[in-house]
């Protein structure tokens, strides 16, 4: 019996995707660099990899901010001042939380886990204070759970994490559902941990052999 479902946030409930390339395509031009794949490619690369030392707890996430400044602007031939690192990313971020949005399918999939029965609760790799802000602005005003590595002090794909949210939840893991759209983080890390996983794959890139996967968070009642 599922007692609990764990969300992931960015690329699950919210369109973490769209969001950054609004953002850059709004924000870019004020540096004087136009928007392209190739920069939003860059831009998630080099985003994904201080993540992951801020995840790690090697850095603060003021501080991962500017390290990707350091790394982007150079790149895209922007010259900077490293006084002005916070303003700079400030203006990406205007644009960035502005344009975050529910995908279409996260509200009534929420809504129905709860009618079903199981709490719902959110685990996320980005930082406490701007994760409840991006639920709060697409109106999951009732998730009140939400782990992120500031809560936990250990982030995804560490199978610590989902101890450590089921633990301070008051579930066994074995009764909670993660539900996320990164195979390794919430899937392979999820049941590392005893959890049960269903892989969300809405671009349909597999991997093909994952058995327990959906399309969208329509079909997610099936693991209910």
């Amino acid at each position: 019996m599922v007692r609990g479902v764990l969300f992931d946030l960015d690329g699950t409930l919210g369109d973490h995707e769209a969001s950054v390339t609004a953002a850059l395509t709004a924000w870019l031009p004020s540096l004087g660099v136009t928007c392209s794949a190739a920069t939003v490619e860059l831009w998630e690369e080099i985003a994904e990899r201080h993540l992951v030392a801020w995840g790690r707890r090697e850095v603060t996430f003021s501080e991962q901010r500017r390290r990707r400044l350091r790394d982007f602007l150079p790149a895209v031939g922007v010259a900077y001042e490293w006084t002005a690192l916070d303003e700079v990313f400030a203006g990406y971020l205007t644009h960035y939380e502005a344009g975050y949005q529910a995908y279409d399918d996260a509200a009534a999939a929420v809504a129905a886990v709860a009618s079903a029965g199981p709490a719902v609760a959110v685990l996320t790799n980005g930082s406490a204070v701007q994760q409840r802000g991006k639920l709060t602005r697409m109106g999951f005003h009732d998730i009140a759970t939400v782990f992120t590595p500031d809560d936990l002090g250990v982030a995804k794909p560490d199978p610590d994490a989902f101890r450590l949210a089921c633990e301070r939840w008051g579930l066994e893991p074995g009764s909670v559902l993660s539900v996320g759209d990164n195979h390794a983080f919430d899937v392979l890390a999820a049941r590392a941990a005893g959890l049960r996983a269903v892989h969300l794959d809405r671009a349909g890139t597999g991997p093909a052999e994952e058995r327990q996967r959906i399309a969208t968070l329509r079909e997610l009642g099936a693991y209910l």
